[in-house]
């Protein structure tokens, strides 16, 4: 059972609360737990962290929308990212927030203290879809995928940027009756990463990037969706200069099955059988994930009848449980009989066990999902 604190709780808003709200709350805990004001302090480093790890969650309306759903066992990668963001991790993602550029909030209150951090780039997400079998959704599945990722050439060199000196931060001091006021901005010249391309080889870009083919291996859970998203951290473009690679983001489709409908974790088919078959009952083969398995049909069967496999549907993307596989019963009516055969069937018209009655299963719909789920 995971011991971490509620999101929502950490920065103390609603689970309707604006994306603005969030920010803001943000802010706030971020700069009562900074590391500039609480120096050595290790509980309130880890309550910083934590903070950062609520922010990138709850800011980012896909992973919101999956932590509401799923709590913080996001299926994929392990969850999500939480204390393995380091320092650098989050002043490069969030140092907007301070309005700094990546250094700390206290440079523009106090007038320094922070230090002043070199702004860490990130490089861009890659997004990919991926189709999946029904019987890979079932049991998870391990594919290798080719991507094309913008990676670090060699032989590039960079200098430092002469307007920032290196920083990727510019610092304007203004003296007022208060005292000394110090604002940061990322430098323009560089966009914040401190260096500036200085030779480069032919098809390499002007970021110093070069595309390269890349085989990934990615495991897929058993019980994703259609529509799911998993993310593969630093998968996905490296960053100029230097930084923190992007993510590659997984967009699940479901390949339809020809047999086999789902329904949430459930396993829906529709089997056919004859009348002769439904009134003295038999023994037929019906397709499962996995293979064939061999139910009954007893005597009496009704149309509309629903029978249970019970865990033959798919696992619960947490693993917590397995769905049904449900079979719905048709009884087949043939159009075309031959004058002996309708002699026949003309010849049991009126017995009494050819007539229905309240008890016979003619029920609707809404009455055998209500038996079938107690």
């Amino acid at each position: 059972m995971s011991t971490k604190r509620d999101y929502y709780e950490i920065l103390g808003v609603s689970k309707n609360a604006t994306s603005e709200e969030v920010k803001k709350a943000y802010r706030k805990v971020a700069i009562q737990f900074h590391p500039d004001k609480n120096q050595g302090d290790k509980a309130a480093e880890e309550k910083f962290k934590e903070a950062a790890e609520a922010y990138e969650v709850l800011s980012n309306d896909e992973k919101k929308a999956q932590y509401d759903r799923f709590g913080h066992s996001r299926p994929g990668n392990g969850g999500f990212r939480g204390h393995d963001m380091n320092m650098e991790d989050i002043f490069s993602q969030f140092g907007d927030i301070f309005g700094g550029g990546g250094g700390s909030p206290f440079d523009s209150f106090f007038g320094g203290g922070g230090g002043g951090r070199t702004r860490q780039r990130k490089g861009s997400n890659l997004r990919i879809k991926l189709k999946l079998s029904l019987e890979e959704i079932a049991n998870g599945a391990e594919k290798k995928i080719k991507v094309n990722r913008l990676i670090r050439a060699d032989g590039v060199t960079f200098k430092n940027c002469t307007t920032c000196g290196g920083t990727g931060q510019l610092r304007k001091v203004v003296n007022t009756m208060l005292g000394q006021m110090v604002s940061t901005t990322t430098c323009s010249t560089c966009n914040g990463a401190g260096q500036l391309l200085d030779k480069r080889p032919p098809g390499v870009d002007n970021s110093g990037l070069v595309s390269k083919e890349d085989m990934i291996t990615v495991k897929i859970p058993a019980g994703v969706s259609e529509g799911m998203q998993l993310s593969m951290s630093g998968k996905g473009n490296e960053a100029p200069g230097g930084g923190v690679p992007g993510d590659l983001l997984i967009l699940i489709e479901e390949v339809e099955d020809k047999e086999l409908k789902r329904d949430g974790n459930n396993l829906v088919y529709d089997l056919h059988i004859t009348f002769i078959d439904a009134t003295l009952g038999t023994s037929v083969e019906v397709p499962s994930v996995g293979g064939k398995v061999r139910i009954k049909i007893e005597p009496g069967t009704q149309s509309g009848k629903i029978l249970r496999l019970r865990g033959k549907g798919l696992k619960d993307i947490n693993g917590y449980s397995s769905g049904d596989q449900l079979i719905y019963i048709n009884v087949w009516t043939p159009k075309k009989l031959t004058s002996e055969e309708k002699a026949k069937l003309e010849s049991l018209r009126n017995s009494p066990n050819f007539q229905p009655h309240p008890d016979a299963g003619e029920k609707g719909f809404f009455e055998r999902m209500k038996e079938y789920f107690g």
